[in-house]
């Protein structure tokens, strides 16, 4: 086997877990082949360029071999090879995750617990009633 299709080839090399979402994708641009915007039933060959976005993370790999079976990640590893320069952006895009801050930590005043929430309601009960005054 010297090519394959490359939503195939995707789902094999374990990027995506199904063909039908390695399909989504590239229908959603997100895939492209040696520079050209790819579709589902193009064919991939050995030594082609495959350039694909996974939420954030870019990702460039060249292809070293096909293989239309889904098998174990160190199997599927050897499908294909990522380029230095992806390495580097990928390591630097973990880094900035790790060193950014926690978003949860910039909210003052988050979700009333139990004693906050008592609190607010005997508040409103002693400010307002019911009753005509």
């Amino acid at each position: 086997m010297d090519s394959l299709r490359i939503d195939k080839w995707l789902w094999a090399a374990r990027f995506f877990k199904t063909r039908s979402i390695a399909s989504d994708e590239i229908g959603k641009n997100r895939v492209q082949i040696n520079g050209q915007d790819a579709k589902a039933s193009r064919e991939v060959k050995p030594g082609d360029t495959v350039r694909m976005r996974q939420g954030q993370v870019e990702r460039t790999v060249r292809v070293k071999a096909v293989s239309g079976v889904r098998g174990p990640a160190p199997v599927a590893q050897l499908l294909y090879e990522e380029t230095a320069e992806s390495l580097a952006q990928r390591q630097k895009l973990a880094e900035m995750n790790r060193l950014s801050r926690e978003p949860a930590l910039s909210i003052e005043q988050g979700r009333p617990t139990k004693r906050d929430r008592r609190q607010i309601e005997k508040t409103w009960d002693d400010r307002w009633s019911a009753g005509i005054d």
